[in-house]
């Protein structure tokens, strides 16, 4: 490999081909770039895919990021669309080309070639899942079919199979146009990326918009029904009609080219590649949804397919094909989705994977508002941090409410990624005006909890620990009526503004679980039962974390 090589050759032009492309340019005049793209369109925004199927955006031309003209006038990049590499002759440094328009089959050499083919969706070998009206959503033509679809059949009713990203947008967005919603997932919740509790109000939610939720069950067979529709039938012998079908299960990295090629591929089913983009050939480089990457938390070999890592990565290809010495420090997963008006929001680890892992971490739930109570219309945030109980290093973060809620997760990312720890978000200066945030925003709040609970100060306990109460107390500090309304069974209620004048009722040689509705009053009392000599805990994210949990 030079530090300038003369033919630079790229395999797919969405994310991360066309990110590397224009990165290239910027840092070499002379070098002679072309990108290959199988497909009719070059860099798409493909996350905006469901919202033109839902017609919240409704011209097509505004998911064109960028098209061959201009990249060939800005950048002099050769685009050449419609070509689909067919192989990788490594020893000759030469790939195969077909041009699907013509059919002619024609050799390029290249000094540096990056493989950016993407994912395909995963379409699992279920009888009838070829059946006309079942559809994935990649591309453009992917929607454009779509959209077809519901205006020729006047499509009233629709299945969605699967509860990610794309599975809760398409839901949406099918809802949008007055289509009856039926979500199949086949683990206990949506959004994978979230642990459990934290999910309740994303269910309750989808439910409030009549979308019909089949969790912990799996789609079985398609179908052809009396109707001229699609029956779909689960492993639990239900059986649901549409007359559309959206398969929202997930990707699987476009592997192929590199396997004929010999390149390694990982574990995880992605190409392998170094912190440099580089493949087990030193003069090929491959980035975005197609590779695996280290997660930065966990050091573990992951394949995450998501739009900003990959413009990064292309950028890291280009700089080291041009010479440049950039390393990408892995991915943390930092992701957010928008679901009737319900902002769902994560980065780094989630507890699902440190429980695996056998980490010592600790962590904390917290509803406050996104901004100060006395301006109109705060809205509750539930986040839950995650961080080591050793140094206090945080470890990941997850967030749902309506808004403010990627604001924090942004935030949280950031120090993630920085290495900084829960003391560090005690001591986070942001931005405070009543409208936007509070004086000790929910960032902040995390933090101190957190802080609090490592420096012996108020210790936390967590609902799941609810079976191991024979000898201890649970203390309730919410008012009389509050109780009235609803309880843990078991609890006592002595309301906070009394504690200290009951004190004798309580018995200072038994732990004593404190909680209150969302966790503050609880604080107060730990710390007043504590500085009295009881041995108290709080129940971090009080009575409304412990019916997150209970509901999961």
């Amino acid at each position: 490999m030079t530090s300038n090589p003369k033919r630079i050759l790229i395999v797919g032009g969405v994310a991360g081909g066309a990110s590397c492309a224009a990165r290239a340019r910027r840092l070499s005049e002379t070098a002679e770039i072309t990108m290959f793209e199988r497909g009719a369109f070059v860099s798409f925004a493909n996350c905006g895919l469901p919202y033109y199927v839902g017609d919240v955006i409704t011209d097509e031309k505004k998911l064109l990021v960028a098209n061959a003209d201009l990249f060939r006038q800005r950048f002099n990049i050769d685009v050449r669309l419609e070509n689909e590499v067919m192989a990788i002759d490594r020893t000759t440094r030469q790939i195969t080309v077909k041009n699907r328009k013509t059919d002619e089959v024609y050799q390029e050499s290249y000094d540096a070639l990056v493989l950016a083919p993407g994912a395909a969706p995963i379409r699992p070998p279920l009888p009838g899942i070829d059946l006309p009206g079942i559809f994935a959503l990649r591309t453009i033509p992917d929607s454009r079919r779509i959209r077809e679809w519901i205006d020729t059949h006047q499509v009233k009713q629709a299945v969605v199979v699967g509860g990610g990203f794309i599975g809760l947008e398409m839901a949406e967005n099918l809802v949008h146009r007055d289509i009856a919603v039926t979500l199949i997932e086949a683990q206990s919740q949506v959004m994978a990326p979230l642990d459990p509790e934290m999910v309740a109000p994303v269910h309750d939610r989808l439910r409030s918009h009549q979308v019909t939720l089949c969790l912990g069950d799996s789609v079985a067979e398609f179908k052809p029904n009396a109707n001229g529709g699609i029956d779909v039938l689960t492993k639990s012998g239900a059986t649901h009609a549409a007359e559309l079908v959206i398969l929202g299960i997930g990707v699987r990295p476009e592997t192929a080219l590199a396997k004929d090629a010999g390149l390694e591929i990982g574990d995880r089913g992605g190409i392998r590649v170094n912190d440099q983009m580089q493949t087990s050939d030193p003069n090929i480089w491959a980035v975005g949804d197609a590779i695996e990457v280290k997660d930065f938390v966990t050091g573990e070999w992951t394949v995450i397919p998501l739009a900003g890592p990959a413009n990064r990565q292309g950028r890291i290809a280009a700089d080291v094909i041009c010479g440049r010495d950039s390393t990408f420090r892995g991915v943390q997963g930092t992701s957010v989705c928008g679901v009737f008006g319900l902002t769902i929001a994560s980065t780094g680890a989630n507890e699902k994977t440190l429980k695996r892992l056998g980490w010592d971490y600790g962590k904390v739930y917290l509803h406050p508002g996104h901004h100060v109570g006395y301006y109109p219309n705060a809205k509750p945030i539930d986040l839950k941090l995650l961080f080591s109980n050793q140094d206090g290093r945080i470890l990941g973060a997850q967030a749902v409410g309506e808004d403010g809620t990627e604001k924090r997760i942004d935030v949280i990312a950031m120090a993630l990624q920085t290495g900084a720890t829960v003391f560090d978000l005690e001591e986070a200066e942001l931005c405070y005006a009543p409208q936007f945030g509070a004086a000790k925003d929910p960032v902040n709040m995390a933090g101190m909890i957190a802080a609090n609970a490592l420096r012996g100060d108020a210790p936390l306990v967590h609902w799941q620990q609810l079976e191991n109460l024979e000898d201890k107390r649970l203390l309730d500090v919410r008012s009389v009526d509050e109780f009235a309304v609803g309880h843990v069974e078991g609890a006592v209620n002595i309301p906070l503004p009394e504690l200290r004048d009951r004190l004798l009722e309580l018995n200072p040689d038994q732990e004593i679980w404190v909680y209150c509705q969302v966790g503050q009053r609880a604080y107060y009392a730990t710390r007043a039962l504590r500085l009295n000599g009881f041995n108290a805990y709080n129940l971090s994210g009080g009575f409304k974390t412990y019916q997150a949990v209970s509901s999961d």
